[in-house]
């Protein structure tokens, strides 16, 4: 998998296994090059990801790009997500930040999506493929729940009445927006 993210691994492992993917999935090598996201679409940079990790492991390469699409913000932090703050994988910071943009916003203007494209490139098969996942919910004005990782504390389902860091990682994976995607993926691999 083209991401060095091991709480990424972990969810996309447990969503490829329930799905019935019978695969070893291991991270992109400590080695291998990162990959500027330089894609104007989720699903750009998740190919830009997987071919690049194809090419250096000689593999069949999965990669995703997935964010938090707010409506108050015209669709952002949309793929800046992880870099929201300035830089990349800070989660904390990511979310004070978007909480503070949000600050003044009233709770029907809530709205956002959690987007994900994820995609498989084998080129020894000629296969690249794309599926997209979307989950529509609301934002808190807080953080809530222990569990999940990024938005996960500050995001609830549409239907649902916790975020998703209140949900159980098999709940969460059952509904989540990269739970659509890689099963969508599974039959592929």
């Amino acid at each position: 998998m083209a991401t060095r993210n091991a709480h990424k691994v972990d969810e996309v492992a447990r969503i490829l296994t329930e799905a019935g993917a019978d695969i070893e999935l291991v991270p992109l090598p400590a080695d291998a090059p990162d990959v500027a996201e330089t894609g104007a679409t989720f699903a750009a940079n998740a190919m830009l990801k997987a071919r690049s990790a194809a090419e250096f492991t000689g593999l069949p390469a999965i990669a995703d790009d997935s964010g938090l699409c707010v409506d108050a913000l015209n669709g952002m932090p949309g793929i800046h997500s992880a870099r929201w703050c300035g830089y990349h994988g800070d989660d904390a910071a990511n979310l004070a930040l978007l909480l503070g943009q949000l600050a003044e916003t009233p709770a029907l203007r809530r709205g956002a999506q959690f987007v994900c494209a994820a995609v498989v490139v084998d080129p020894a098969q000629g296969i690249e493929h794309i599926v997209e996942g979307v989950l529509e919910g609301q934002l808190t004005d807080a953080p809530r729940g222990e569990g999940g990782f990024g938005y996960d504390p500050i995001f609830i389902p549409h239907g649902e009445q916790r975020t998703t860091a209140q949900m159980s990682a098999a709940g969460k994976d059952a509904i989540s927006h990269r739970g659509q995607a890689f099963r969508g993926l599974a039959p592929l691999l």
